[in-house]
């Protein structure tokens, strides 16, 4: 929460990345993606576990778990939830069912250096500064 947020603007602004999130990324092709059977690991951490190809074994730590096809597919889909959503936001914000066993959300920090970085470069008057 920032200095100029209220609680509740907080609140509001919490139940709507929430909303955003179940409505443009949760009911989409990431479904799809996470169904199947996910491997189990006696070793907790997936050492001991391989994926058997013809072209030999691939250690599940080593495994990418989305192809390029799919995240190009999955990333146009929520764009274009996204963009639905916010150009019809009240008749969508209603929707929630799931997220009310979520967290609640958090400032992501890597979001947040680049918006420190940002808002110094603004004080500066730098139109895009670099972040890092």
């Amino acid at each position: 929460m920032t200095e100029e947020t209220t609680a509740g603007e907080q609140r509001s602004t919490e139940r709507l990345a929430l909303a955003i999130v179940e409505t443009c990324v949760r009911n989409t092709g990431l479904e799809t993606l996470h169904a199947g059977t996910f491997p189990r690991s006696a070793a907790g951490d997936y050492t001991d576990v391989t994926v058997v190809t013809p072209y030999g074994d691939i250690p599940w730590t080593k495994v990418s778990r989305i192809s390029d096809d799919e995240m190009r597919t999955l990333m146009i889909e929520v764009v274009d939830r996204v963009f639905t959503y916010l150009n019809f936001p009240e008749e969508l914000a209603g929707v929630r069912t799931a997220t009310t066993a979520w967290d609640r959300p958090r400032l992501n920090a890597d979001l947040m250096k680049t918006v420190r970085g940002r808002q110094v470069g603004r004080e500066f008057g730098e139109l895009d500064p670099d972040p890092t």
